[in-house]
């Protein structure tokens, strides 16, 4: 199913982030108008840069944790796109009030401020991690666990705090649960760095990559060409059954992390050969980490429509690809 979100005024909320700013450049290619809020906390001017000369983008440069910023951001929004928080279950168990003050404080100001301004849909970013010590497989949105860190309850407290606005006030709100998204501008770089960015930098230098555990612990990760095809979906839906719900956003596969770190050296070994000798290292795992992930995208295909077109093979290809030419 093919639905468009054009000639819409958006507001992306972290639209210099990695997911964010991939959510920007797709909707300014279909004639809308969008506004990107960001502090830059870990978004990056880079990924905006392209889109400043374009009359139809603006930057505002500010904090979600400020309630006054959210209500000038939303004036005249036709559609929220929320995707700023604070990321990262090590982050969160390190660092738990601020993950709360930004993932809690500042998802419920942009609640405050859509509904003021009446902005009725918005689409937020959930998260995999909500199900936490769930051991069901596949995950299914209506069974989820304890959570396992901070940044767990922050996104599932998004979850319930979406539920009572639609029932209160009646704003149109969908969660989607990403399952670990990866792609072009995911940074490859810091103490948080998401593992396929970071695994692809230091085959690029020829350093060995370190899996957390025994290489067996698995996940959905899911490109981030579907992850927009979900917000375009979540954005434009009409069935009322679609609306005031959360859905897994994943390719509804499951791969180790050895098998990733095979891909990996597989693909980059075409762009140098001397990838392909490089070993892997073992640590030990890490704190808050389930040990498997797999999505139903049931739910997703039978309300919204979505249909992923890019297995993780697909999406490493393409995501290898930019990182070669943008790290080098």
């Amino acid at each position: 199913m093919t639905r468009k979100l054009e000639n819409q005024n958006i507001l992306i909320t972290g639209g210099a982030g990695f997911i964010g700013s991939n959510l920007v450049e797709h909707f300014l290619q279909q004639n809308n108008t969008v506004t990107c809020l960001d502090n830059f906390s870990t978004g990056k001017r880079e990924n905006i840069e392209p889109f400043l000369t374009n009359s139809n983008f603006t930057l505002i440069e500010g904090d979600i944790r400020d309630l006054d910023t959210c209500k000038r951001a939303v004036k005249d929004k036709s559609v929220i796109l929320h995707q700023a928080a604070l990321g990262s279950v090590p982050r969160s168990i390190k660092d738990p009030i601020t993950s709360n003050e930004v993932n809690v404080s500042g998802f419920l100001n942009m609640l405050v401020a859509a509904k003021e301004a009446g902005v009725k849909r918005m689409v937020y970013a959930a998260s995999s991690s909500t199900y936490g010590d769930s051991k069901a497989l596949p995950k299914v949105e209506e069974k989820i666990g304890k959570p396992l860190s901070p940044y767990a309850i922050t996104k599932y407290v998004n979850e319930l705090y979406a539920d009572v606005f639609s029932n209160l006030y009646g704003l149109e709100l969908i969660g989607l649960r990403y399952f670990n998204v990866f792609g072009r501008r995911q940074d490859p770089n810091g103490a948080y760095a998401a593992v396929i960015p970071l695994f692809v930098k230091q085959f690029i230098n020829h350093q060995s990559p370190t899996i957390n555990g025994d290489g067996s612990y698995s996940r959905d990760f899911t490109y981030i060409k579907n992850v927009i095809q979900a917000n375009e979906l979540a954005a434009t839906a009409e069935n009322k059954e679609a609306i005031n719900t959360v859905y897994n956003v994943a390719f509804g596969e499951r791969t180790d992390l050895n098998e990733l770190v095979n891909y990996l050296r597989t693909f980059l070994s075409e762009f140098d050969s001397i990838i392909k000798d490089v070993p892997t290292t073992y640590g030990p795992n890490r704190a808050g980490d389930i040990p498997h992930s797999l999505a139903s995208i049931d739910k997703a295909k039978s309300l919204l429509g979505y249909d992923p077109k890019y297995s993780i093979k697909e999406g490493l290809k393409e995501a290898v690809e930019w990182y070669w030419k943008n790290l080098k």
